[in-house]
């Protein structure tokens, strides 16, 4: 369910004009909304899970550099969520999406480096840090405030597979 949660989000995301700060090609990143609740709540294999499928869902509407890059930077993006999550208890919400979010701009510059051939695109690293600044703050910010209601949904998800 988390899943689609996140490609529902990530279609929705894309609808969005980019921002006059953003660079090209940099997305808000609410679908990790629903990676964050997997890390925080399930742990770290329905996690990743959620970033496979969000990848593949890159690789088939955008291509393969899309899934290369929405893999490298999800996994990396969701390990520092799972072991922030997992082995700090005062790291905040905001935070943890300010560090999954450059984290995931980092395995992206990689994986561009990688295609392309040439490591001019690290050049690309301060304009992505900075959005990744702003963008991991908004979506920690959300999250915190969704985290309730989240779950609120998963309690009950859980006493009707209990019935």
């Amino acid at each position: 369910m988390l899943s689609a949660v996140a490609l529902v989000l990530s279609f929705l995301e894309s609808l969005i004009p980019t921002a006059a700060f953003m660079p090209p090609g940099a997305k808000a990143g609410f679908s990790n909304i629903a990676t964050m609740f997997a890390a925080s709540s399930m742990g770290l294999i329905p996690a990743l899970a959620i970033t496979v499928i969000k990848a593949l869902f890159a690789g088939v509407t955008r291509g393969a550099s899309a899934f290369f890059m929405s893999f490298a930077g999800g996994v990396l993006s969701t390990l520092t969520m799972f072991i922030l999550f997992k082995f700090t208890k005062n790291s905040g919400y905001m935070l943890i999406g300010v560090l999954s979010a450059v984290m995931h701009n980092i395995g992206q510059l990689v994986v561009a480096a990688f295609i392309v051939g040439n490591k001019a695109v690290i050049g690309y690293a301060p304009i992505l840090l900075i959005a990744g600044i702003i963008t991991g703050a908004i979506t920690g910010s959300i999250f915190r405030a969704v985290i309730p209601a989240l779950l609120k949904v998963e309690n009950i998800l859980i006493q009707k597979g209990g019935k």
